[in-house]
């Protein structure tokens, strides 16, 4: 699913007070922490993750990965921050 800009403006105004769930570290994704996130998507909706690699370029590929795994859109990325939004099955 592609969001439209009106969806995440509106995305960005919900996901402003959340703190981050997950934080991935300098070792990468691994699989539990793909489980993890799949869980929290699964039941929240909207939720912020951090990411801790120092290079932006290494940063971007890695919350690029997450999204491709997760079947997730990428709502916003500011630092080390990313605003994730996968719609539920239910």
């Amino acid at each position: 699913m592609s969001l439209d800009e009106k969806q995440k403006r509106a995305l960005r105004g919900r996901g402003h007070t959340l703190k981050p769930v997950v934080s991935i570290g300098q070792a990468g994704v691994s699989k539990a922490v793909l489980r993890e996130l799949d869980l929290s998507l699964e039941h929240h909706e909207l939720m912020k993750i951090r990411v801790a690699a120092a290079d932006r370029t290494v940063r971007r590929q890695l919350i690029e990965d997450v999204c491709n795994s997760l079947g997730a859109d990428l709502v916003q990325a500011i630092g080390h921050t990313a605003l994730l939004y996968r719609e539920a099955a239910d």
